[in-house]
């Protein structure tokens, strides 16, 4: 029943290092100059990150002026919450990267609830958003709404662009986490009227350690690392060369990509459909949703998602239980919670998430791991 080789199905969490990012990283490691000095060397490694500057914004549907290379999301979504806002209006299903930031920087944080699929609604914000929007448009923006663009655990897609087109009438700034999304539905930064938006280079195939926050023209962002010039004094520090060229090719491949989200749909809906087959009690959180076509939240009620993924790994199958950011804890999920769903269905919730190198395969090593599992603690609990 084991499998021949290791299924990987947790792209969400990062997603393997795609070939053209391995070689741009490589190739960049022979870059001699610092990209801030005038001389030759200097000029060609500043081409390298101009480059990846240029891809990223067309990942991104923007123009290069607006990317600014961070260290990652994590530091991107704290650089944007962390600006002095006097009201921050975050959503309850935001990665914990959002949501502990904003709790830090200000005493007027207020949580945006979504609906029983995951999303949150402008409509059932508007009392939320009341003390603001009675200020009228043209105030200035003190205030900001954080509403990602996908989630992370259970790939609902967010109506953000439905929220910055309220927000801008009234003068409230709009932050989206696109991490998920980026590669996997088409960002038109422009189209969506946001203010911030930040990118992860580990989510789409590059390299880890760096980012990107997408800033609109016009937007007053306190600099997050001061000391340099680089970055156009947004943040400071020798820029990241490597890590930045990987980002670059890894965006360029992603965006490319695109072309393959109906093939991880249709394998997305193959395994839901067979998952629901050998375990009828079996929950796909967010189903009535719109959702990534790449992520499945299956929850087996009267389970332990821990046992389940323990019993997946040592059958050769990487899948997750939420986020992957806690030093690999499973615990309880803040996303499943806010949409309230029972602790008991909760409990038992893992992620499967595809990606670039993902195969039809797979999702039949996963199957038949999942029918091997279920069937033994069917028989233990007999």
């Amino acid at each position: 029943m084991t499998p021949q080789k290791r299924v990987y199905l947790d792209h969400n969490a990062t997603s393997p290092l795609r070939p053209a990012a391995r070689a741009a990283v490589v190739g960049a490691l022979d870059a001699l100059g610092n990209a801030s000095s005038v001389h030759t060397e200097g000029r060609q490694a500043r081409r390298i990150v101009e480059d990846a500057r240029e891809r990223v914004a067309a990942l991104a549907g923007t123009g290069p002026a607006n990317v600014i290379f961070t260290s990652g999301a994590t530091e991107a979504n704290n650089w944007a919450l962390s600006a002095g806002w006097e009201k921050l209006f975050v959503a309850a299903v935001e990665h914990d990267s959002v949501l502990a930031p904003a709790a830090r920087a200000t005493a007027g944080v207020i949580k945006l609830e979504p609906d029983l699929n995951g999303i949150v609604r402008i409509d059932d914000q508007i009392d939320n958003l009341a003390g603001v929007v009675s200020c009228g448009p043209g105030q200035g923006q003190s205030s900001c709404v954080a509403l990602q663009m996908a989630n992370n655990e259970t790939g609902v897609i967010q109506p953000v662009a439905e929220m910055a087109a309220f927000c801008r009438e009234h003068g409230i700034a709009v932050y989206t986490d696109a991490v998920q999304a980026a590669g996997r539905i088409k960002i038109e930064f422009q189209d969506l009227g946001v203010d911030m938006l930040s990118l992860s280079s580990h989510k789409i195939g590059g390299p880890m350690g760096v980012g990107a926050m997408i800033l609109r023209d016009g937007v007053d962002l306190p600099a997050f690392i001061v000391g340099g010039a680089q970055e156009r004094r947004w943040r400071s520090g020798t820029e990241n060369i490597a890590g930045i060229a990987g980002f670059g090719a890894a965006a360029e491949s992603s965006l490319q990509g695109l072309a393959d989200v109906e093939k991880w749909r249709a394998m997305r809906d193959d395994l839901e459909r067979h998952v629901k087959a050998i375990t009828p009690t079996a929950q796909i959180i967010g189903e009535g949703a719109v959702r990534l076509a790449n992520t499945s939240c299956i929850a087996l009620p009267g389970t332990s998602a821990e046992m389940l993924l323990i019993k997946l790994d040592l059958a050769g199958i990487a899948v997750s239980s939420g986020a992957a950011c806690s030093s690999g804890k499973v615990g309880a999920s803040h996303v499943l919670s806010a949409m309230g769903v029972a602790d008991e269905v909760a409990r038992g919730a893992i992620r499967i998430s595809l990606g670039w190198n993902s195969s039809g395969a797979d999702i039949a090593a996963f199957l038949d791991a999942w029918r091997h599992i279920t069937r033994s603690d069917r028989r233990a609990v007999a």
